[in-house]
């Protein structure tokens, strides 16, 4: 989310590794990244004068000492692992994973654009927004958006499932009617947890034929942060902007479960509708928001 989160990375990953070579940390618009090629595991050698001479798209540890032995010469006895003395390191103390099922999602997904929205505080992100939607929201104006909240496994924290669950709100749209505005994470038995909490949501865009833009959505989220070492914990409120347009850097959403069908319920939609349709999904996507303010209303009377 920030560049100093990137260099926690780094720090991290090089006292776990032991390594004492330099390391690279990237802009947060990944401008090596993209100059490079934007592969995930590429390989590239540079001589002493910064002249590129190897690049290949996937990294290869036999052709890189092929390529190694040609430019410098061979060495005359190989390093191994038991050579770099690594002293083992115990796994960390996590919460448990794997007690709430993973969402089923209704087909491909693609990653959209996020962005934490900073204030005066300097809070940290503990909670990482993952945001997608499906390819009936890029062909047609209507679809499905895939909200994954993440522990940031740096920052070493776990649900409290003995305070209130995971709340996001929608704080505000452009030319796009989201039909459920808020949702609430699940009542989970086990005290804590490092599970995802995910969410799907229907989008209708309001503005298909005069779309220039790309739309935006402000979610808010509030959780309670809790270290795993239990020193803190405390209530957290922060809000992220999502712009509905591809995230070339978004990368694949790790352990997805498995994909399914999506059954539409009332007032949903799980494909695409015809464009002569539009006003009536509108309509139907706003007496749902008004029944869900409705509901919540209730339940906040009989609290």
């Amino acid at each position: 989310m920030t560049l100093d989160e990137r260099l926690l990375h780094v720090a991290e990953a090089k006292a776990k590794l032991g390594t004492r070579i330099n390391w690279i940390c990237d802009s947060m618009d990944n401008v090596l990244k993209h100059a490079l090629g934007d592969r995930p595991n590429s390989e590239f050698v540079f001589d002493p004068d910064g002249k590129l001479v190897v690049a290949r798209q996937w990294s290869s540890p036999a052709e890189l000492r092929a390529d190694l032995e040609e430019l410098v010469g061979a060495v005359q006895r190989e390093t191994t692992v038991s050579d770099l003395n690594m002293k083992p390191l115990a796994p960390p103390k996590t919460a448990v994973t794997g007690i709430v099922p993973r969402v089923k999602l209704p087909g491909q997904m693609t990653p959209v654009l996020t962005e934490p929205i900073m204030n005066d505080s300097n809070e940290l992100f503990y909670v990482k927004l993952r945001a997608e939607v499906d390819a009936d929201y890029f062909r047609t104006g209507s679809g499905t958006l895939y909200l994954g909240f993440f522990l940031d496994p740096l920052h070493k924290v776990h649900w409290n499932n003995r305070a209130m669950p995971v709340v996001f709100e929608v704080e505000s749209t452009t030319g796009i009617i989201v039909a459920d505005d808020s949702g609430e994470g699940p009542d989970v038995q086990v005290d804590a947890d490092a599970d995802p909490r995910e969410f799907l949501l229907d989008l209708c865009d309001v503005s298909i034929h005069e779309r220039h833009e790309p739309h935006e959505i402000l979610i808010n989220v509030r959780y309670f942060a809790c270290d795993d070492a239990e020193t803190f914990c405390k209530p957290v409120s922060q809000t992220y902007r999502i712009t509905l347009e591809r995230d070339r850097d978004g990368g694949s959403r790790r352990s997805a479960g498995s994909r399914g069908s999506r059954p539409s319920g009332p007032g949903g939609f799980a494909g695409g509708r015809p464009e002569s349709r539009m006003e009536e999904m509108t309509q139907e996507m706003q007496q749902r928001r008004q029944r869900n303010m409705q509901q919540r209303r209730g339940r906040a009377r009989t609290r």
